[in-house]
């Protein structure tokens, strides 16, 4: 007995259906690559933020390999970050040349106003998450920031204490008194 074949969620009329921006179809070029850099981003700049807070816990607990090594991690995570940026900046460029629109500023909303609503909601989704994440990460650095200025105070206060101060050893200023007095009679004589 043949049991009709249930229909997958992305079956439509017994043809196979995927959102036109994945699929790749159409004479206009996708925002496919746009969304994947932005999907990178977001994903590097999640576990930049768990570095920031690593880094909160290192600097509480002052421990400078630590921070060294977190520091060598921070910046392989910016190098990579930069660099899928400028992945995204090339994906927006393609992307508006090939849309005929070369010479648009190259944002998010630019893109959006050449999209389909599918795509269109997928960037604002991941525009907003980018922000989030970016906010996030600013809002760690800043407090890593106050705890690195509260350490480096704490450094100069107890250098202040362990140096010696300078005292006079003598009694008295009797040996500034005849230097001065030894240079005005030198003065005179010449």
């Amino acid at each position: 007995m043949n049991f009709p074949r249930k229909r997958s969620l992305n079956e439509v009329d017994g043809a196979s259906f995927r959102p036109s921006f994945l699929s790749g179809g159409g004479s206009e070029m996708t925002a496919r690559n746009i969304i994947g850099s932005l999907e990178k981003m977001i994903k590097l700049h999640k576990s930049f933020n768990q570095l920031a807070i690593r880094k909160t816990a290192i600097l509480k607990a002052n421990d400078t390999e630590a921070i060294t090594a977190l520091l060598i991690s921070e910046q392989k995570h910016i190098k990579a970050i930069s660099q899928t940026d400028k992945e995204r900046e090339r994906a927006v460029e393609e992307f508006l040349a090939a849309n005929g629109t070369a010479g648009q500023p190259a944002s998010i909303h630019t893109v959006t106003e050449l999209t389909g609503p599918e795509e269109t909601e997928v960037l604002e989704m991941l525009k907003a998450a980018l922000i989030d994440e970016v906010g996030k990460l600013k809002e760690r650095n800043g407090l890593n920031q106050q705890l690195i200025y509260q350490s480096l105070q704490f450094i100069n206060v107890s250098l202040d204490m362990l140096k010696p101060q300078h005292q006079n050893l003598n009694y008295g200023d009797s040996v500034g008194k005849t230097a001065k007095i030894g240079m005005g009679m030198f003065d005179s004589k010449a």
